[in-house]
């Protein structure tokens, strides 16, 4: 019952707080490694080997040091649970994930489709000049209901608030390094996999509330026929069954950095509209409910 308090009291904070404005402290996060790439990173003639154990060696020294604390802090008598709930209120992104899809689609309603463009190109990584705003939209929803919301309680359920902050701070190294480009690819493998690794159950349990509280039988079906064939082992099942929950299709070629990648087509149904954002939104905040009342569920069943 304890741990469903500590989720509820930081999943109300999140949702009447937001992200903070000023001295985040995944920004300060972010500088730190910044500053750990630059030293560990090496020069232009360094083995393909080399940077990864670098890479390695860099993952290693960031997350090691501030879990500890952490685990030390959240193990703290009374002190202990607000500094657990203060590191899931940080790794928790429900609220910033509204803040940044509702006004996507309140522009298109709007008509001021550059202004959408702008706003969505603040939510993904690909070519703003070159995407579906509604598609791109949607996805970004879906897939950050599991990378913001989900994967963030699923740690802290399992490991507290220590947990929470592991998740998040190898979500953002994989933000940051987990890219497939000639920079990133042998440096950021460490964070790439470890983020895989961390995401693996906590993405499934995702699509499985998505489909649980849309069409069920559609989303299992896409996350069945068409994740194994999207590039990454989590997004894939979340995506798909979260696009087959909907009844919309997502996916297909997108543009990063100039260089086109053909992408398969996920879920079923026609193209998103600016409605759908709004229904992947409602998605997410109904699995938060959907687990909130879980845990409630189990802690009283665990005490009777």
């Amino acid at each position: 019952m304890t741990t469903a308090l500590l989720v509820t009291a930081a999943v109300v904070l999140d949702w009447l707080l937001g992200e903070p404005k000023r001295f985040h402290p995944l920004a300060g996060f972010g500088r730190l490694a910044n500053g750990v790439e630059h030293r560990l990173y090496g020069a232009a003639g360094v083995s393909p080997r080399a940077r990864r154990i670098r890479g390695v060696l860099a993952l290693a020294l960031l997350l090691t040091p501030l879990v500890a604390v952490a685990t030390f802090l959240c193990a703290l008598p009374d002190a202990g649970a607000i500094f657990s709930v203060a590191a899931l209120y940080f790794a928790l992104g429900h609220k910033s994930l509204h803040d940044h899809a509702r006004p996507v689609a309140v522009a298109l309603r709007e008509g001021d489709e550059n202004e959408a463009r702008r706003l969505v190109s603040l939510m993904v990584s690909r070519d703003s000049a070159a995407l579906d705003i509604t598609c791109a939209a949607t996805e970004s929803v879906l897939e950050n209901g599991n990378d913001g919301v989900f994967g963030a309680l699923f740690w802290f359920a399992l490991a507290g608030g220590a947990g929470a902050m592991l998740y998040r701070l190898a979500n953002t190294l994989d933000a940051m390094w987990g890219y497939r480009n000639d920079r990133y690819l042998e440096f950021g493998w460490a964070a790439a996999r470890f983020d895989d690794l961390l995401n693996f159950i906590p993405a499934r349990l995702t699509a499985l509330t998505y489909a649980a509280l849309g069409k069920t039988r559609r989303a299992l079906a896409c996350w069945r026929a068409q994740a194994p064939a999207w590039d990454s082992p989590n997004a894939g099942p979340v995506m798909a069954a979260g696009a087959g929950a909907l009844g919309v299709s997502i996916g297909g070629p997108a543009r990063y950095q100039g260089e086109w990648h053909d992408r398969p087509a996920l879920g079923a149904g026609a193209a998103p509209t600016c409605n759908d954002i709004e229904r992947a939104l409602t998605l997410v905040r109904h699995g938060v409910g959907l687990w909130l009342a879980v845990w409630f569920i189990a802690a009283g069943g665990a005490r009777a």
